[in-house]
């Protein structure tokens, strides 16, 4: 504000920077009545509803964990078992074990085998090919289908009778025929490689899409120091990509703890194909129904599974905290 000749106050009309007028400041907006109840709702439903469908539900396992109860009778049956449903598990329960191995199988074999193979996947389809697109829709069509449909689909291909291989081999309806679900050395094998079908086209996706993202004057500067393809990936490209790689390590193995719809549409879970999650499923709904034992056994699956999860937060709030 200035004054003017006769001492009365005018308002200040110098140019701004863009040569304009300044123009008067605007209020501040407050939220009405109907944008809080927006909000509200906006927030607490989605509270509302994660309490209800994972932490009440959780807390009620871990809860289970300590009692003796069968489901059938009423609450008034439940007796409380202190640590005996753990000790069950960890020294009596025969497929307890089996089924850790199995698990860490399931998690060697997609970190491996289906993980490379999707990089592998995205490092040549980002290589602009012909039909690339035509080739990302193939190898990205098994994750859109659920594990249980592929699983089902799978069956069709391994089946003794009319199965793809074994029709393929002349052998079906044989007493040659292969039973790939049906023998105990190698039914794993058979549904890590229907698992692999999904997951490596998951991971290519990812690294297709961190590829796209990588500067390409490092690769270019790379070639100018005489790196090779081989050299260029490892040691410029790879690196450069570490969100990604963190995210397809915690992906990798909460997919293989988790891995359950497979296994149960293949044979419920048994002979040779034990997993912690079949196991919790058999106990909570299966016909020797132990509702303690079934949670214990979710509840030691939830401890391991919070690992990474936690290691992902931890590394990505320390980034946060750097940058």
């Amino acid at each position: 504000m200035s004054a003017s000749r006769s001492g009365a106050p005018v308002k200040d009309r110098r140019p701004t920077r863009r040569g304009t007028a300044s123009k008067p400041a605007h209020k501040v907006k407050r939220f009405s009545t109907t944008d809080k109840v927006v909000l509200t709702l906006m927030v607490v439903g989605p509270l509302a509803l994660e309490a209800v469908l994972i932490w009440f539900p959780t807390i009620l396992s871990v809860g289970l964990s300590f009692t003796r109860w069968n489901g059938l009778g009423d609450l008034s049956t439940i007796e409380s078992a202190g640590w005996a449903n753990y000790d069950y598990v960890f020294t009596d329960y025969p497929p307890f074990w089996p089924a850790v191995v199995h698990n860490v199988i399931w998690l060697v074999f997609l970190g491996a085998i289906a993980t490379p193979l999707g990089i592998l996947f995205a490092v040549l389809l980002d290589k602009k090919i012909r039909f690339s697109r035509i080739y990302q829709s193939i190898f990205f069509l098994p994750v859109m289908l659920s594990l249980a449909l592929i699983g089902i689909i799978w069956q069709l291909i391994y089946s003794g009778d009319n199965g793809l291989i074994n029709s393929a081999l002349g052998i079906n309806g044989t007493h040659h025929a292969i039973n790939f679900f049906g023998d105990k050395s190698i039914n794993l094998w058979a549904a890590l490689i229907a698992q692999t079908w999904r997951h490596a086209g998951y991971v290519m996706i990812l690294y297709l899409a961190g590829l796209k993202g990588i500067d390409p004057t490092l690769k270019e500067a790379a070639a100018l120091d005489g790196a090779s393809f081989w050299q260029t990936f490892r040691q410029v490209v790879f690196p450069a990509m570490k969100p990604i790689n963190t995210i397809v390590i915690v992906i990798t193995i909460i997919e293989a703890l988790r891995a359950f719809d497979l296994v149960y549409i293949i044979n419920g879970g048994t002979n040779g194909l034990e997993l912690l999650s079949a196991l919790v499923v058999q106990n909570l709904l299966g016909e020797g129904q132990d509702l303690g034992v079934g949670s214990a056994i979710a509840v030691v699956l939830l401890i391991v599974s919070l690992v990474p999860i936690v290691f992902y937060l931890v590394k990505t709030f320390r980034k946060d905290a750097e940058s």
